[in-house]
């Protein structure tokens, strides 16, 4: 039956087809309303141009089984950056896309975690100098990516915007968040208002500052978070937000250079604090040549006395120590006693970034005071 057939009699068929015509508008309408993913731009539309860097992970793994959402169980695939671009070719339509695969060739090379993250920073460095290059974007695994992230944030001159990205559940997992972090993550990249926040972290729509992130559960898609002061902004579906941006210096304001960098870093350890803790870990740790010491400290950054006393003998030997606080969330403040040895605050950064830092700083002076400053203002 026609629609005009339909119509009641009294009702002509103009003014019928009119009154189905709005109707029609108005559903129309309110679908376009309730759309959450807006249009993409057509092919042919000059877009940024985003470099997108492999460094392998789960964002890069392929598992024979879609159920395996925690790993390959089974024989593993290790895709290349070329693989994301077939799968999601919406990821062109975002932006001008160029693939970058850093990854070690062989399992066997697997680097040190400092020389990956030399490499992997000197690699931004010099795309983010390079003027036809308006946004970077870094693929890494989750092991490390915080402290990569935080690392390429101090010694990365540019203001340009750098993303990390990566996925808990391997590419191939049935709702896999490898696709989601990745588009997101570009987006973020050709933002205009991601420039100059120092390097960021896209992860479940949302997007964190290098500094703050860490991992905060093994195997769920929201397993990354700023435990303190939360996302600097999200990742929405119709747009990219900033609600906050870093305070603390990195990139553009940072003292620290990779090309100012020596070739190896001072050795810096850490060392668990718990109640009757023995000092004999803290005091075999600086016989071996330890140049700085990271204390996971009980509580807001307590040590143990056979620690306390341990520290202090390291520190006439010369050693820097930093104190951090085992709650993970707060800054570490010290008791009297433990300042009074001369052990450094690092504030509320967890062990592997206040390392990371204490790394850096040694590069510059072995001065607790100066020290302490940098943990102040990083």
């Amino acid at each position: 039956m026609s629609t005009e057939a339909a119509l009641p009699r009294r009702c002509s068929p103009l003014r019928g087809k009119a009154a189905v015509f709005s109707a029609t508008a108005v559903l129309l309408s309110a679908a376009v309303h309730a759309q959450e993913i807006p249009p993409l731009p057509p092919p042919g539309v000059d877009l940024p141009r985003v470099v997108l860097i492999s460094t392998g992970g789960e964002i890069a793994t392929s598992c024979e089984t879609r159920v395996e959402t925690a790993g390959c169980e089974t024989a593993a695939e290790i895709i290349g950056p070329d693989r994301w671009i077939e799968d999601l070719p919406d990821l062109r339509l975002v932006a001008r896309i160029a693939t970058e695969d850093l990854r070690s060739p062989e399992p066997s090379d697997r680097e040190s975690a400092g020389n990956h993250a030399y490499r992997v920073a000197g690699r931004i460095q010099q795309l983010a100098e390079d003027p036809g290059v308006d946004g970077v974007v870094v693929a890494h695994s989750t092991e490390g990516l915080a402290d990569t992230a935080y690392f390429a944030n101090l010694v990365v001159r540019t203001r340009k915007p750098i993303v990390f990205v990566a996925a808990v559940r391997p590419w191939s997992g049935i709702s896999g968040d490898g696709p989601l972090n990745l588009l997101n993550a570009v987006r973020v990249a050709i933002s205009p208002a991601a420039g100059g926040k120092g390097v960021l972290v896209a992860a479940n729509q949302k997007i964190h500052a290098a500094r703050d992130l860490r991992r905060t559960h093994t195997s769920r898609v929201d397993g990354f978070g700023s435990v303190d002061l939360g996302p600097l902004g999200v990742a929405d579906p119709d747009n990219v937000r900033f609600f906050s941006e870093p305070v603390r210096r990195h990139t553009l304001r940072s003292e620290f250079s990779l090309a100012a960098l020596p070739a190896s870093l001072p050795a810096v350890e850490i060392v668990p604090a718990y109640a009757d803790a023995p000092g004999r870990v803290i005091e075999m740790l600086a016989a071996a040549g330890a140049k700085g010491l990271v204390v996971d400290g009980a509580g807001s950054g307590g040590l143990s006395a056979s620690q306390l006393e341990a520290l202090r003998r390291a520190r006439q030997q010369g050693v820097v120590v930093v104190a951090t606080a085992a709650t993970r969330g707060g800054r570490a403040r010290l008791p009297l006693s433990v300042r009074e040895s001369g052990v450094i605050a690092g504030d509320n950064l967890p062990p592997e970034k206040a390392r990371v830092l204490l790394r850096l700083a040694l590069t510059k002076t072995s001065d607790p005071a100066e020290i302490q400053r940098f943990f102040d203002e990083y």
